[in-house]
């Protein structure tokens, strides 16, 4: 089999992004409204993606809370059972989740991409973390298109490693909440 075509979901509008706070891999945040909405419309087209015949043949999810809801709509909509695995999670922040993350401009430093926060991860770990997934993945993928339902940060290093980029080199634009982003592994 090939490698396979990922759609890159970003999981809805958490309670913590709608205050501002960061999360990481802070366990148990849920979905506002306003994400399961968002949640539904990322849903919605990925069904209508399987109807033209270029859907998802598997659905994997961040083992996070706000992923696992958006991927309950991904499922209900596209009929596809969905796997979770920390693998997929968030960038961990350490000690600054929760904070605001307004606050953090003067503590982190995002120049450093072997910079972390006590009990955190830096980009380059994310990014060898997502690579390792990658490699996974294009080694035994589990369907042609392959959704995975995830975080802003960790589709970021998804996309600096299917395109043969370091940490250094991730995509600055992090995608809005409950977007789909098509992406062709090679």
């Amino acid at each position: 089999m090939a490698a396979p075509t990922l759609l890159l979901v970003r999981h809805g509008q958490s309670e913590w992004n709608a205050a501002g706070r960061m999360q990481g891999q802070t366990p148990g945040i849920p979905l506002t409204e306003l994400g399961h909405q968002q949640a539904a419309a990322a849903a919605a087209e990925l069904a209508a993606l399987t109807r033209d015949g270029a859907g998802p043949g598997a659905l994997v999810s961040s083992d996070l809370l706000r992923a696992v809801q958006t991927a309950e709509h991904c499922a209900a909509a596209t009929g596809l059972a969905f796997a979770t695995t920390p693998e997929l999670r968030e960038q961990g922040y350490g000690v600054l989740e929760g904070r605001p993350s307004r606050e953090l401009w003067d503590v982190v430093d995002w120049t450093d991409v072997h910079w972390s926060a006590e009990g955190g991860e830096s980009l380059a770990q994310l990014h060898a973390r997502v690579s390792a997934y990658l490699t996974a993945l294009r080694a035994d993928p589990p369907a042609d298109v392959v959704a995975l339902v995830t975080h802003g940060d960790t589709i970021r290093a998804v996309q600096a490693v299917a395109a043969g980029l370091g940490p250094d080199a991730m995509p600055a634009v992090t995608p809005h909440n409950g977007t789909v982003t098509r992406l062709v592994l090679t």
